[in-house]
């Protein structure tokens, strides 16, 4: 079945007594038992609720994987995920990952007695090197948020076979419509369902989607006792969202590779980050791996000084943290989602005073391009029906080869 079909359709459970087409909230803490030592298997919302579970259900469709277990939000899937560790154990983890998966990691777990050395996962002799005796575990983000950096995923999921280690991947950026990482060898899957699973900036939800069921059972019971549960009414607007993440990843993808493409030729853009371009380092990879290039991107302004400048400068394209929703959001890693990191590592891996990340959304290019016209203040050297007509040659290019 096409993908573009199973997410209007994964998870949908039939009421059978009003023959509901959408999946009904159950805005239930709890349940009535037939009698004593009896159950419906429904005892309490903590462990299990119907509206959740057609979520998850979705979900774990798309991904192929054994099961899916909804969270509280993206870091609570995240935290739920590093609690399988215990001290003195060790992971290696993608460098230039999300800020505050960082800072879990070094301000919650690290001092748990939980270890973990950073490293290039783009390159999996570079994990081989960083490998200890105590590690247990591969921690991977691809593509990265913000440099949009692909790991190698068949490397690492050959060398975590060789080592007996867990790989896990946050595949957020490319949800499972352009990426299954259980397919390729990952153990678990993350996604921050409040970007694209979800698609509309209207709810914070976490999921992990599990590849075993040992690793399935040892999830639901940490999310029991922890008690990160997503409750009923964001797990239906995630399972109503889901449903129009194909087309909302289609319309959203064009659009940042036909501004890629412009910004790219923009003279106040100093370098831009994204795997869909053809000069990107990870084009090739992306092709060969993935079946689409996302609908994130980063950019360098020569200028770093004017990063401030155009954020108010810009009208239609709002300054905001988060990403993933139907309307384009800009902003400033180095003083919002990567603020807490030590300075000296944000310059080393990049994300410096002048680097911008832009959430592509499904307005149309021309206006998004105007914004940023009048931000940059100035025009590309490049047409938008240009950039456009690279845009649709790539796209047409990777459904060629998708048949």
């Amino acid at each position: 079945m096409h993908p573009a079909t199973r997410v209007v359709h994964a998870g949908v459970r039939r009421d059978p007594r009003t023959g509901s087409v959408a999946v009904p909230i159950y805005q239930t803490a709890t349940y009535e038992h037939p009698g004593p030592g009896q159950t419906t298997g429904w005892d309490y919302s903590r462990l299990h609720n119907p509206t959740r579970e057609a979520f998850e259900e979705a979900v774990n469709g798309l991904e192929d994987g054994f099961a899916a277990l909804a969270f509280a939000s993206g870091m609570a899937a995240v935290t739920a995920v590093l609690h399988l560790f215990r001290p003195g154990d060790h992971l290696v983890v993608t460098e230039d990952l999300y800020g505050h998966t960082w800072r879990v990691l070094d301000e919650l777990f690290r001092h748990l007695g939980i270890g973990y050395s950073l490293a290039d996962t783009t390159d999996a002799a570079a994990v081989a090197e960083a490998l200890t005796p105590a590690t247990r575990a591969v921690l991977v983000e691809s593509p990265t948020n913000p440099l949009m950096r692909v790991a190698d995923l068949d490397g690492l999921a050959a060398l975590c076979r060789r080592q007996r280690l867990w790989l896990l991947v946050d595949s957020t950026l490319f949800t499972p419509l352009f990426q299954r990482p259980l397919t390729r060898g990952a153990d678990v899957v993350i996604h921050s369902a409040s970007k694209y699973l979800a698609g509309h900036n209207d709810l914070v939800a976490g999921v992990a989607v599990a590849g075993t069921p040992a690793l399935a059972d040892e999830l639901a019971s940490l999310r029991t006792i922890t008690g990160g549960i997503l409750g009923p009414h964001d797990a239906w607007l995630a399972v109503r969202g889901l449903k129009t993440l194909a087309l909302r990843m289609a319309q959203a993808q064009q659009n940042a590779l036909t501004l890629a493409h412009w910004l790219e030729a923009h003279p106040a853009v100093a370098a831009v980050y994204y795997p869909g371009l053809p000069s990107s380092p990870f084009f090739r990879r992306c092709r060969q791996q993935a079946e689409g290039f996302g609908a994130m991107l980063s950019f360098r302004l020569r200028d770093t000084g004017r990063a401030g400048d155009v954020l108010r400068r810009l009208q239609l394209i709002l300054f905001a943290e988060s990403f993933g929703g139907v309307e384009s959001l800009i902003t400033h890693p180095a003083s919002t989602t990567h603020r807490e990191m030590p300075a000296a590592l944000r310059e080393r891996l990049g994300i410096d005073a002048g680097l911008l990340r832009l959430s592509v959304g499904i307005e149309a290019a021309d206006d998004l391009a105007a914004d940023l016209e009048q931000a940059l203040q100035g025009p590309s050297a490049l047409s938008l029906a240009e950039a456009r007509a690279r845009a649709e040659a790539i796209l047409a290019g990777r459904a060629r080869q998708e048949a």
